[in-house]
């Protein structure tokens, strides 16, 4: 019966791809919810804030979970769910109906983000590979085709409900069909005791690997919702213009991540790190100062290329930083990781919009950009003492 079985490789990237289309499917058709339930700008960003929210306060619980039963129960039961009830978002018909809905939907979200994320670092400890860019490369790919899933219902004049049933069906057949082989066993090492969430938010390594993740988050999340307006206010594009300079930031995420397996064997993830923080705060900073068009298009798509290997090189780094002494398996260090980032999410938009009515919108890219180099010292100053050439984390062994 085994042998029936997918590989767990894709199994955890079938989990990724799903995630991510879960997510474009629902994010580009705002503004037909927004339509359909009379949303006001204002009661938009307020529906919007429900999941961010959601997913800080279930990462942490996520990753607890993962420690007591493995990633398999917790990432199949949390997926399947998300996949049922998106298309309850569909079925909203208030403000407040479709903010709890979202928030339901983010707080499943943000378990399955972690729990994908655990069982990755699995795959990669199975394989002695470094996966994480390419797991993650997934879920890029999965959101870009949700997007255009989302574009082409809408072009049809089908309602978020139609839409939304069939994405989710569809997603919840290919988590049938692979959650066997997603791996099961839990990450805490034999003979060590798995500790608390205390020990884990004592180790200074893994605040500034959490540093990373936000300051990622914040800068992956400027590129991402204000791209195009930066474009159209600052420079002078046309709103379908300006909508490309999403998708090339986006294509370039996704593509360049296709190729992190072989960039971190070739540099170490270290190294790595600090090359791509310093790529994609050159990239933002650039689009943000250099005042025309194409500049705007070429610096973000360079961020994308920078911007791809930070965050899951911070949650291959923090699995990899659970196995060693002091460490509590790694799925609690995920979870830590993954809360803080997503507060980056949470606190990154209104921080780019608070500075952009006070200044400008390019001084408000740029400042995105000047979070996303502290990527640097704090990728330079996680690296363990005494390493020489950078490591892999899948060359740690457990002691």
């Amino acid at each position: 019966m085994e042998d029936l079985l997918p590989s767990s490789r894709v199994a955890v990237t079938t989990s990724f791809v799903v995630n991510g289309a879960l997510y474009g499917s629902w994010a580009a058709r705002v503004p037909a919810l927004a339509d359909q339930v009379g949303a006001s700008l204002e009661g938009v960003g307020l529906a919007l804030l429900g999941p961010a929210v959601a997913m800080i306060f279930t990462a942490g619980p996520a990753g607890r979970a993962c420690a007591r039963w493995g990633a398999r129960p917790v990432l199949a039961g949390c997926l399947a769910s998300a996949c049922l009830l998106l298309p309850v978002v569909g079925l909203t018909n208030s403000v407040w109906a479709l903010g709890l809905a979202l928030a339901a939907l983010g707080g499943l979200m943000g378990a399955v983000d972690v729990s994908m994320n655990i069982a990755a670092v699995a795959v990669i400890r199975r394989l002695n590979r470094p996966l994480m860019p390419v797991f993650h490369a997934g879920f890029s790919f999965g959101g870009l085709a949700g997007s255009a899933g989302a574009a082409g219902a809408a072009a049809l004049g089908l309602s978020p409900l139609a839409q939304f049933a069939v994405v989710g069906a569809a997603g919840l057949a290919a988590v049938a069909g692979t959650a066997a082989a997603v791996p099961g066993e839990r990450s805490t090492p034999e003979g060590r005791p798995s500790g608390g969430y205390r020990q884990v938010v004592r180790r200074g390594r893994l605040w500034l690997l959490a540093g990373v993740a936000l300051c990622a988050a914040v800068a992956e999340g400027a590129c991402a919702e204000w791209s195009a307006l930066f474009l159209v206010a600052e420079r002078g594009a046309g709103e379908a213009a300006a909508a490309a300079g999403y998708s090339v930031f986006a294509v370039a995420l996704a593509v360049t991540r296709l190729a992190g397996e072989r960039a971190q064997r070739r540099f170490g993830a270290y190294r790595l790190l600090v090359a791509s923080g310093a790529l994609a705060a050159a990239g933002v900073v650039f689009a943000a100062v250099v005042p025309y068009g194409w500049a705007g298009y070429a610096g973000f798509a360079v961020a994308g290329v920078g911007l791809a290997f930070c965050f899951p090189l911070a949650m291959d780094l923090a699995g990899a930083a659970g196995r060693e002494p002091g460490g509590t398996g790694g799925d609690r260090e995920l979870g830590f990781v993954t809360t803080v980032a997503y507060a980056g999410l949470l606190g990154g938009p209104p921080l780019i919009g608070g500075v952009a009515a006070a200044t400008s919108l390019a001084v408000a890219v740029g400042l995105a950009g000047l979070i996303a180099l502290l990527i640097v010292p704090a990728a330079a100053a996680s690296r363990p003492r005494g390493a020489g050439r950078p490591a892999s984390p899948v060359a740690a062994r457990t002691p």
